[in-house]
């Protein structure tokens, strides 16, 4: 009987130690996973039944040209761009003077009548207009225009690309030289070649067009025109 009180008393103190030495801290439990994450979304690209748009490069448009900066600092000058034109960047002055010396005698020979004064003289053709008329041909008299000094002309009628020279190398006098130009239907066309500078400047010529009943239908004259200028008309025969 003792043996089982005192089986009771130890067991009774154990006890009670075993809550005195782990009943001084509370027990904290640890917090569970959280297993309610939401899962990120899986973003699905976007089909399409299209052909991928490919642009076609454009074979006329210069391509832009990205020149290199260049640096803000120099040693010396800046190296000028390369050129394939001949440049002289030296004037020499003896051209300047030789060019006036040239220019004065040019004027002096002109002043003695040894040199020709061409600044005046044309190398346009002159264009007298259109005429029209019922006629079969026409009566062309031409004469020097001022005084006679050797001018020399050649007359060609032009019809449906087909020329017919009327006057190979006529020397225009005082008086008046005639040329008898046919006219055919439609248009006809009559041109008085320079063929020569006169004596005293360019080629002079006065001019007088008559129909076959003698009326006067144009005059006029050409001055001082250069070698191988034309005068022109066209004639219209209805």
């Amino acid at each position: 009987m003792k043996q089982f009180l005192l089986f009771i008393m130890m067991c009774f103190g154990f006890s009670s130690y075993a809550q005195s030495e782990f009943g001084g801290t509370k027990f904290t439990p640890i917090a569970p996973l959280n297993t309610n994450k939401v899962a990120p979304k899986k973003v699905t690209p976007a089909t399409t039944t299209e052909a991928p748009l490919i642009k076609a490069p454009d074979l006329f448009k210069k391509p832009d040209v990205v020149l290199p900066s260049s640096s803000k600092y120099h040693i010396g000058e800046e190296t000028k761009s390369f050129s394939m034109e001949q440049t002289n960047d030296f004037v020499n002055p003896g051209d300047r003077v030789r060019d006036k010396m040239n220019e004065s005698v040019s004027r002096s020979l002109i002043a003695n009548g040894l040199k020709e004064d061409d600044s005046y003289i044309s190398k346009k053709d002159v264009d007298f207009g259109v005429i029209r008329t019922k006629s079969d041909f026409l009566i062309v008299k031409i004469r020097d225009y001022g005084a006679i000094d050797g001018d020399l002309i050649q007359a060609n009628s032009i019809h449906d690309y087909h020329t017919t020279i009327l006057a190979h190398s006529l020397m225009l006098g005082a008086g008046f030289d005639d040329i008898r130009v046919n006219l055919k239907d439609g248009l006809n066309y009559l041109e008085l070649i320079a063929l020569n500078r006169g004596r005293l400047g360019g080629n002079t010529g006065n001019f007088e067009i008559y129909d076959q009943q003698g009326k006067l239908l144009i005059t006029n004259y050409w001055d001082n025109i250069d070698k191988g200028v034309k005068s022109k008309f066209t004639f219209i025969k209805e």
